[in-house]
């Protein structure tokens, strides 16, 4: 398909044919038919809840990711929360992090009664900029959460080096990042505490979840019982041992996730290697594509790392566009591309604005780059015609819409 070729056509937001007869989702799990025998088998067993598949779903994730530890939790938000609680937050504190994230990323910090001090990104891979970061750091920073954005590792080196110098806690933000890799090591051997989603968008899904991994026992042991009311046995050490006694150690949360879900995220496991490639093959063709449209700026790489490219998000040339992303947003929405934006920033959400006094322009960077942000369809069951839909139709919509 060539520029030429899409500039003849009528949008199907101007009345003519869409590109697809179906929506493309920006994101979509995988499920085969082995991963629901194993949850048939599982419902079948003794355990539905905090059972053996928990143990061993945790032991090989750990070990995939070449982690000491690692501590699974019922959705990625209550692993930032059980991480932010593991690393000793509590009001009066700060933690640094990034606005170009979900809420969630913050969140975890009011979770804890701490606050969420945010640092602008990097004008390239949008990842927190370190240089801001130590220019934020006081008597009362107590820990930093880079995010990985879209799949791409933050800038670890120096955001640890930045954490040991002033001694903070690392909680790498990697819910877009399993299987990415940075200087030739995985992603969640690195930080203090990386945490991991298993939404069904993500690389594997275990329908809700989270993990976080460690090397660090005390904080190994600190999550377990955080997940589990704050308990210090759970009820198959307690079984196994043939003992009923229990004690509550700290102030917890029921965030446990299920054998169900582990099971299938054990399954799901198998196929990382393989969902990872595809996504990797994904984005490569996208920027083989778009390397050369008008209108349209790929994400930029680092040549230190691996994305693991959760996300393919572009950003709008807009000056080269006679109109602004809102309605190349409805127009490929028209032609049944599901694209999506990542993110509003977070300081500009109302209960952030409101309880924070944030009016906008505090980070320069990440609002430009949320202003021409829109996230392309990107799932490792994608089809070659999936990817040749959205490739047809983005430069259907630019070239309408080119100066």
């Amino acid at each position: 398909m060539t520029v030429a070729q899409a500039s003849g056509e009528v949008l199907a937001v101007h009345g003519g044919p869409p590109v697809r007869q179906t929506l493309l989702p920006y994101g979509r799990h995988s499920i085969d038919e082995s991963d629901i025998q194993a949850v048939v088998e599982t419902l079948s067993s003794d355990w539905l809840t905090t059972g053996p598949k928990v143990a061993e779903f945790e032991e090989a994730l750990a070990a995939w990711v070449g982690a000491k530890y690692a501590v699974s939790f019922s959705s990625g938000t209550a692993a930032l929360h059980a991480a932010a609680f593991a690393a000793g937050l509590q009001p009066g504190d700060e933690a640094i992090t990034s606005p170009l994230t979900f809420a969630a990323t913050a969140n975890c910090v009011l979770y804890q009664g701490a606050t969420p001090v945010f640092a602008d990104v990097l004008e390239d891979t949008l990842n927190l900029d370190p240089n801001l970061v130590a220019a934020r750091i006081n008597a009362h920073t107590k820990a930093i959460l880079p995010v990985d954005y879209a799949g791409h590792p933050a800038n670890l080196d120096s955001i640890l080096q930045l954490a040991e110098r002033h001694g903070l806690v690392v909680i790498e933000d990697a819910c877009h990042a399993l299987g990415a890799e940075y200087r030739g090591r995985r992603v969640g051997s690195l930080a203090h505490m990386t945490v991991f989603s298993f939404h069904p968008v993500k690389h594997l899904t275990t329908g809700e979840g989270g993990m976080v991994t460690t090397d660090n026992p005390v904080f190994a042991e600190t999550l377990r019982c955080f997940r589990n009311h704050g308990i210090s046995s759970d009820a198959r050490q307690r079984q196994s041992a043939g003992q009923w006694h229990y004690e509550m150690v700290l102030l917890g949360f029921n965030y446990r996730l299920t054998d169900i879900a582990c099971v299938l995220g054990l399954q799901q496991l198998k196929k990382l290697e393989a969902n990872l490639a595809r996504r990797r093959q994904i984005a490569a063709r996208y920027f083989a594509e778009f390397g050369n449209l008008a209108g349209a700026l790929p994400p930029q790489t680092q040549p230190e790392v691996n994305p693991a490219w959760h996300l393919y998000p572009i950003r709008l040339d807009l000056p080269r566009l006679s109109v602004g992303r809102g309605e190349v947003f409805k127009a490929l929405r028209a032609e049944n591309i599901g694209v999506n934006v990542h993110y509003i920033p977070v300081h500009r959400h109302p209960y952030y604005r409101d309880r924070f006094g944030y009016e906008g322009g505090e980070y320069p960077v990440a609002e430009a780059a949320y202003e021409c942000l829109i996230t392309l369809p990107m799932f490792h069951g994608m089809t070659d015609g999936d990817i040749a839909d959205v490739v047809y139709a983005l430069s259907k919509v630019l070239t309408h819409f080119g100066r």
